[in-house]
């Protein structure tokens, strides 16, 4: 058995994330911002996208830069961090409903130890390192979705355009419990902006029934310059009192980690998707493609690209390119099928191979 490998049953048999575990105790997923599978950069943000893994943001105030950068704080041992950069400002939210959001959602399976809905419950703890240009007042809420429940807290950036540590701890929930499944159960939300529907009534830092008015109650409005901008990096969320230092886990493993809610077939010139055949003397069936690793939930499959940079091979001439984007049948969580038309004819029954060509891509999506 592996090292990694033999580490990991190691710490199964002592409790994973539990008090007797010493790994994974993080419950947030890629909170070092180093896995960004979809890419780098996305710019004139507003509708709700993915950049690095597992992070969420969408707003309703203004338009955002998103991207994964190098800028980190001194001596702490990341890498890399998430910069939230203003584009288009709103200096006055014009919307009640309005809303800046980063999160991450989690699996209620994974939050099983912390004995919600119990006498026992568990107190959380979340740390992490920020820095902005914009100073003031900003909200971490956590919501949990399976009991309409949550609970927020504030906490203040100090000084302009520095890295600062925040530490906040949270009490456990005796009446809301999570589900024991792979759905969405906790909401973990950076508010940096939010109209008055989210922010007129008082800002529940104990568990409570949930209520839109309490949500982020004295926000900044991080839109309301495009001097504005906002790092992030080093999120851990445990339980427990108190905060330890960040868990750092192998990139591999981190990966494989994220890989559960997303995985990306990168536009690697020539990289071969898969074999299979022609079924008709335009029809491709390509194999079975297998996942990394046994996804969340049944993907949602997009191939990107055009579809001259999908390429077929053709026995005996020349390759042909698809008519059209490749589709998928016969979605699990393991596997799924590719299908592509080729604009080309060839022998019924002849064995081919699918190749992906620079500017192609396919993302399989299972995301909470």
């Amino acid at each position: 058995m592996g090292t990694i490998t033999q580490a990991i049953a190691n710490n199964l048999t002592t409790g994973l994330g539990g008090a007797g575990g010493v790994n994974f105790r993080n419950i947030i997923i890629n909170g070092d911002m180093s896995i960004a599978q979809r890419g780098t950069s996305e710019t004139g943000v507003g509708s709700s996208t993915h950049l690095c893994d597992r992070w969420r943001f969408g707003s309703s105030i203004g338009l955002f830069t998103i991207s994964q950068e190098t800028d980190v704080p001194t001596g702490q041992g990341f890498a890399t961090s998430l910069k939230l950069d203003c584009t288009t400002a709103e200096a006055s939210i014009g919307d009640i409903d309005d809303a800046i959001i980063l999160t991450q959602r989690v699996e209620g399976q994974n939050l099983q130890y912390l004995k919600y809905g119990t006498s026992s419950a568990e107190s959380t703890t979340v740390s992490f390192w920020v820095k902005s240009s914009k100073t003031g007042t900003y909200i971490l809420e956590m919501y949990n979705s399976n009991s309409s429940r949550q609970v927020a807290k504030s906490y203040t950036i100090n000084s302009a355009d520095t890295w600062e540590k925040k530490t906040i701890t949270y009490p456990g929930d005796t009446t809301g419990t999570y589900d024991n499944d792979n759905g969405r159960s906790l909401d973990f939300n950076f508010w940096l902006g939010a109209g008055t529907f989210y922010s007129s009534g008082t800002l529940p830092t104990t568990w409570q029934t949930y209520a839109n008015l309490d949500r982020a109650v004295g926000v900044v409005n991080l839109a309301d310059s495009t001097a504005n901008d906002f790092y992030i990096t080093g999120v851990q969320l445990e339980a427990g009192t108190s905060a330890s230092d960040f868990e750092f886990l192998p990139y591999d493993i981190n990966l494989r980690r994220c890989e559960r809610y997303c995985f990306v077939i990168n536009n690697n010139n020539y990289a071969a998707l898969c074999n299979g055949y022609y079924n008709t003397t335009t029809e491709v069936r390509g194999g079975f493609i297998t996942f990394p690793t046994t996804m969340r939930a049944s993907p949602t499959i997009t191939p990107s690209g055009t579809a001259s940079n999908y390429n077929i091979a053709r026995p005996g001439t020349s390759n042909a390119s698809g008519s059209g984007l490749p589709t998928a049948t016969q979605i699990s969580t393991n596997s799924y099928e590719l299908l592509i038309t080729s604009d080309s004819s060839s022998t019924a029954g002849y064995g081919t191979r699918i190749l992906a060509l620079s500017d192609a891509a396919i993302k399989i999506e299972a995301e909470l």
